[in-house]
């Protein structure tokens, strides 16, 4: 393995030199056999009219990528970083901003995310979370300004503390409810204040594990009255940013409630939110609900839905969330055709919900996790781009349906059309439709030759 290149000096940030002998990644193209080295995302390259930049609007994740200690439910933790601290105090809860910011404006990305206890120490009541957060808050926004990165989105975190066993929003007891609530307040505040994109609710306990202690009625009430709530927060104190659901069918519960893009579009039609929120995809939650990522990329579309994107993946042989780096170029592309022609994601960004394997425990290793990931959605723009400008698949789809925009198709479309007249008429002229081929395969071959 290279070894990564020593840079003179500490860190431009100076309170952490974690990385100290890391020097920014760089674009260097294909051909560089440098590993700490971006060989397609390139910036400031335009693609379709916008800088690459600012199609993707990446951003790394404060929770897989900081405060994992690579954990899970048969073993302790392997990774030993150096800003991890059992304790969690306050000087570990700086210690670990400081390399975090270290890290993202070595990696140049424009943005980052992170749920309020990821930022914070441990808070052991809600007034010491809410006390301690604002204090970090404070320190986020002074990164912020020294290292010019922003804010993608914040999230409260309503899943890990005990009292949210039965859920935030959705449990049982109003007073864990009003806890939820209290942190959302804070958290939605807070990114306002650090200039925040988008706002994100992810239910990670919004659902149940069996029906036989669940009023289901009641807690989607309750959900579409809070979820209200929020909006109406946001609007109060001028937040311009999009609020955010992340669909999700099921783990850590059995069900959820937004299982899925479609899903979510019911339930905010019922509560009269739609409009006023849209929804945080994600490849790994997509597979894990029966879809593809480029399904529900489309889907959110179709509905005015599309907000952002948490860009990871999922091993097929499991049937859980394993939130891999998603480096399957021909799955992102597709997703990226479904986004492109609808002008992309305007507040919203690419963020890497991703966290390297429990056994990839060196900090460098966060590094090639990252950029491998980056370079995958920079090929995938690519590639998007060069389906798109040739124009073969939205020709083809033309063709397909042209009938409906003249003739027979226009008419049963028409307002003086009806199930009867459109029968009589099918029988009257003995209409006998045959199948056209679709030419998957032909398509599919399209695609395939457009991957760098």
């Amino acid at each position: 393995m290279q070894e990564a290149r020593i840079v003179d000096g500490h860190s431009e940030l100076g309170a952490s030199v974690v990385f100290s002998n890391i020097e920014q990644i760089k674009y260097e193209g294909p051909d560089t056999d440098y590993q700490l080295a971006y060989r397609y995302y390139n910036k400031d390259q335009e693609v379709l009219g916008k800088r690459m930049e600012d199609h993707l609007r990446m951003a790394v994740c404060y929770w897989h990528t900081f405060c994992w200690d690579g954990a899970d439910i048969f073993g302790g933790g392997t990774f030993n970083r150096p800003w991890h601290n059992p304790q969690n105090d306050r000087a570990a809860s700086d210690a670990k901003m400081a390399a975090a910011f270290e890290f993202f404006h070595k990696l140049d990305v424009p943005y980052y995310c992170f749920h309020d206890v990821d930022v914070t120490e441990t808070s052991d009541t809600p007034d010491e979370l809410s006390e301690n957060f604002k204090c970090s808050a404070e320190r986020l926004g002074g990164y912020q300004e020294e290292t010019g990165l922003k804010l993608l989105w914040g999230t409260a975190n309503l899943f890990s503390h005990p009292r949210y066993a039965a859920g935030g929003l959705t449990n049982p007891d109003p007073e864990v409810a009003a806890c939820a609530i209290r942190q959302i307040r804070d958290c939605l505040e807070a990114t306002h204040q650090l200039g925040g994109a988008n706002y994100v609710l992810w239910g990670g306990r919004e659902g149940y594990d069996t029906l036989l202690n669940t009023d289901l009625n009641r807690e989607l009430e309750n959900f579409g009255r809070f979820l209200s709530m929020v909006v109406e927060h946001k609007n109060k104190i001028g937040f311009k940013g999009k609020i955010l659901i992340e669909p999700k069918p099921h783990e850590p519960m059995y069900h959820q409630y937004d299982f899925d893009t479609a899903t979510i579009y019911g339930f905010l039609q019922r509560f009269d939110l739609l409009g006023e929120v849209h929804v945080n995809i994600e490849p790994n939650h997509a597979t894990l609900s029966g879809h593809s990522f480029a399904h529900e990329i489309a889907t959110a579309v179709s509905l005015g839905m599309m907000g952002s994107i948490d860009i990871n993946c999922g091993n097929y042989q499991n049937g859980w969330d394993t939130d891999q780096f998603n480096l399957d170029i021909r799955d992102i592309t597709l997703a990226m055709l479904e986004l492109l022609p609808s002008g992309g994601l305007d507040t919203g960004g690419f963020n890497f919900d991703a966290k390297v394997r429990r056994q990839s425990s060196d900090a460098v290793d966060l590094f090639y996790g990252h950029i491998g990931g980056i370079d995958a959605l920079a090929r995938a723009l690519l590639a998007a781009a060069d389906l798109v400008e040739r124009g073969q698949l939205d020709d083809f789809k033309s063709d397909r349906y042209a009938g409906w925009n003249e003739g027979l198709g226009k008419t049963m479309l028409g307002p003086k059309s009806s199930l009867e007249s459109i029968a009589d008429d099918a029988a009257k002229k003995q209409l006998n439709g045959t199948h056209s081929s679709g030419h998957q395969e032909y398509l599919e071959n399209l695609v395939n030759r457009s991957l760098r």
